[in-house]
This record gives C-alpha cells, sequence and structure tokens, in this order.
C-alpha cells in the first residue's frame, strides 16, 4: 500500500480539501483508497460526510491501542473510499503519546497491519502543526504532499516543514522524499498569485505539480454538505482542478499499484 501525508503546518491552505477530493479523485479511477483523518478538528471526516455518531472508533483510539485497524474503518458514500475518523479527542494525543514506546511509530505500527490488497493508496491528513501527531505521518508515509498556498508567506512556511522532514529523514524515516507541492487557492485576478507562482517554481522545479488549485465557491461549499467537490459540483473549476491533480499524482506513483 502506498502512503502519502498530506501536510503543510501552516492553517487554511486547502489541505484537507486535497486530502478529500484527491482520494475521492483516485477512488473513481479504480484505485482502493484509505483516508486517515488525523486532524482532531475532524473536518476530513465531516467533508465526507461520516456523523460523529458514526465515528464509534477514530484515530485516537488506534494510535493509542484501543482499537485495531480494521475496527477504525468506516465505509463512506464514495465507492472505493474508507476513512478512518477523527474527533477532538486525538487533541489529547500530542501529550499523551510522550509516555507510550515507539510514540513516533504509532500509526506506522497500525497501518502495517492493513490486509495485503485491501488498499492501493492511503492519504493522511495531518493536523495544521509539525507535533506529535505530523510526526507519526511522516514515520509512516515514504512520501509527502504538500498544498501551498499562493500567499506571501507560503515560501517561509514550507521552509520550515522542509526542516522538519530532514529531521524526520535523519531520525526515524530515511526513505521519506518529498512526492509534490500542489499550488492552491490561486486567484488569477491576483498579480500576487502568479509571483508566488513563479517564486515556488523557480525555487522548486519539478516537485511541484503544473496543477493549480484556483479559488472556488463550491470547493468551500461542499464540506458543509458533507461532500467532496467532485460529487458536490463535479462540473465546477475546483473538480476539475482536483482531477487533473489526480491524473499527476497517478503518472507520478509506482505503474502498479502496491499491495501493502
Amino acid at each position: 500500500m502506498i502512503r502519502i501525508a498530506v501536510a503543510n503546518q501552516k492553517g487554511g491552505v486547502g489541505k484537507t480539501t486535497t486530502a478529500i477530493n484527491l482520494a475521492t479523485a483516485l477512488a473513481a479511477t479504480g484505485w482502493r483508497v484509505l483516508l486517515v483523518d488525523l486532524d482532531p478538528q475532524g473536518n476530513a471526516s465531516t467533508g465526507l460526510g461520516v456523523h460523529h455518531s458514526e465515528r464509534k472508533y477514530t484515530t485516537y483510539e488506534l494510535l493509542s491501542g484501543d482499537c485495531t485497524l480494521d475496527e477504525s474503518i468506516v465505509a463512506t458514500r464514495v465507492p472505493k473510499l474508507d476513512l478512518i475518523p477523527s474527533t477532538v479527542d486525538l487533541s489529547g494525543a500530542e501529550i499523551e503519546l510522550v509516555d507510550y514506546e515507539h510514540r513516533t511509530s504509532r500509526l506506522d505500527m497500525a497501518l502495517a497491519h492493513a490486509p495485503p490488497g485491501r488498499w492501493d493508496i492511503c492519504l493522511i491528513d495531518c493536523p495544521p502543526s509539525l507535533g506529535l501527531l505530523t510526526i507519526n505521518a511522516l514515520v509512516a508515509a515514504p512520501l509527502l504532499l504538500t498544498p501551498l498556498q499562493c500567499e506571501f508567506f507560503a515560501l517561509e512556511g514550507l521552509s520550515q516543514l522542509l526542516t522538519t522532514v530532514d529531521r524526520v529523514r535523519s531520525r526515524f524515516n530515511p526513505d521519506i522524499s518529498i512526492f509534490g507541492v500542489v499550488l492552491t487557492m490561486y486567484d488569477r485576478r491576483n498579480s500576487l498569485s502568479e509571483q508566488v507562482a513563479v517564486d515556488v517554481r523557480a525555487c522548486l522545479g519539478r516537485v511541484v505539480f503544473d496543477t493549480v488549485i484556483p479559488r472556488n465557491v463550491r470547493l468551500a461549499e461542499a464540506p458543509s454538505h458533507g461532500l467532496p467537490a467532485l460529487i458536490y459540483d463535479h462540473r465546477c473549476v475546483g473538480s476539475a482542478a482536483y482531477i487533473a491533480l489526480a491524473r499527476e499524482v497517478i503518472a507520478r506513483l509506482p505503474r502498479r499499484k502496491a499491495a501493502a
């Protein structure tokens, strides 16, 4: 199973929107997808229409060892897309995990129990921080996908994340690499968006995806209906952008789907 962490320590950059809609687009192409909601806000769970009453076991119980991987799985409305949901309880894990053995690899150990062939790919939606939860995601996933908002402080925030990746690589996960950076919230009417895009591509080169995610009202509306934008309005420009991003992601992944 291919694992990708979707992370950026800055909030409001379209990270969860990217995780939800990329997962949906991959599932629509036939990939069996597992989305791990590792954010205590639980926005990915809400955005996929998973009510709190359906979140009997969550990433909190999974990391603490109080449930198995199979018990934590919730089927979503999207065919071929499963979810490990989250609730605010996960916010306590940052403190509680400090006393656990192998505290940085709890998620990695849990995902290691995935039945062979059940999922082709796992996306991990990280919280907007560089704490222990995000470290767990970076240890569990050899690939990092970073949504980057087209704004002035984008590169500064990215440099902090890359520094953390280097530390994780040296101490916990030597195999981690930057899978790609996706530019989000792009506004063609704003010259700053274009300048940031140019600067990011000049700095990072081919690691930046060609696809740019635009500012789009439908992308913002969809979570309130408990639906990915690709289902809420598959014809909007935001949905079209995520479909294009999924094609790029697939092109960068191994041609043969990994079996866990």
